[in-house]
């Protein structure tokens, strides 16, 4: 028999679960998921070498399409739903590809992650593009749909990164950049939902915060491309045009309503003192920077003097 990969070996601490106390089980999960970060710093240069591919295909105009099986593709679809909102990005340019189709989200389809064709299948429903990012998630690094779909997307030309909780992956070998957090046995044998599926989502908020920082998304530590789509939201673009300005909440609600909504217009017309299209200019010329464009305003102004 081949050897289990360690998200399927029995971990020697939870060998009498069964027999422990909810305060005991409570505390052995606790133990075991502050693991989960210190094997996520092991693998940092990697995930920094995948955030610098996702940058460049998305500053080619190129997709992130994530893959995944079961647990590992529920957590895909929630990193991709929650791209557009938070960056203002179009929800059709982060997408995600779940082994049964959109059904698996809510209810698992287990079989599903072994349909090798089903990959490439999915994959070319989407009109793939040398362009594009494919970002593989499986935490055994050997779930059939996940690896055929990245092996696909390699031959196509396209960007691949491979996520997986298993040191040596088939997934890693397949893929341009291997991410391996490796998590270890977890609590309840083989319930990658546990510790793997907790490095997976904390990668993924890496990739996608870091990438769309790097890419003009954020100022400062604000989510200045939100989409205010409900009150809450609307509140917060609000709030966020105060810190960042310094003025009223009634002048930040003012400069929304000039900027169309923008938060980023808002802000470089409330700290640079210009109006809306000039601030609409600056921006789409700097591709999106305050920072650059505040720098640019106040440089030219000190030339002036």
């Amino acid at each position: 028999m081949d050897k289990l990969p360690t998200t399927e070996q029995q971990n020697p601490n939870s060998l009498r679960l069964d027999e422990m106390s909810v305060q005991e089980v409570l505390h052995l999960m606790n133990e075991e998921d502050r693991k989960v970060p210190e094997a996520i710093a092991e693998a940092l240069p990697s995930i920094a070498e995948a955030v610098e591919l996702l940058v460049g295909t998305w500053r080619a105009g190129g997709r992130w399409i994530y893959v995944g099986a079961g647990t590992s593709g529920r957590i895909a679809a929630m990193d991709a739903a929650e791209c557009p909102p938070t960056f203002g990005v179009p929800s059709e340019r982060v997408l995600a590809l779940v082994a049964g189709g959109t059904t698996a989200t809510a209810r698992a389809v287990e079989s599903a992650e072994d349909d090798r064709s089903a990959a490439a299948r999915d994959l070319g429903s989407l009109d793939l593009s040398p362009k594009d990012a494919v970002v593989g998630l499986a935490a055994s690094g050997r779930t059939p749909y996940v690896v055929a779909a990245i092996r696909h997307a390699s031959e196509s030309g396209c960007a691949t990164v491979g996520i997986s909780n298993n040191a040596g992956s088939e997934l890693s070998r397949v893929a341009r950049v291997g991410i391996e957090v490796v998590t270890g046995p977890e609590v309840l044998t083989g319930s990658t939902r546990l510790k793997a599926g907790t490095a997976q989502k904390l990668v993924l908020n890496m990739l996608s915060t870091a990438s769309f920082t790097r890419l003009h998304k954020v100022y400062e530590n604000q989510m200045v491309d939100l989409q205010a789509t409900n009150e809450k939201l609307k509140h917060r673009a609000r709030r966020i045009v105060c810190q960042i300005t310094g003025v009223s909440e009634n002048e930040a609600e003012d400069l929304l309503r000039k900027a169309d909504g923008s938060v980023k217009v808002a802000i470089v017309m409330g700290k640079a003192k210009i109006a809306a299209g000039e601030a609409r200019e600056l921006l789409e010329a700097s591709c999106g920077s305050i920072r650059q464009v505040l720098n640019s305003v106040q440089a030219a102004r000190e030339r002036a003097r």
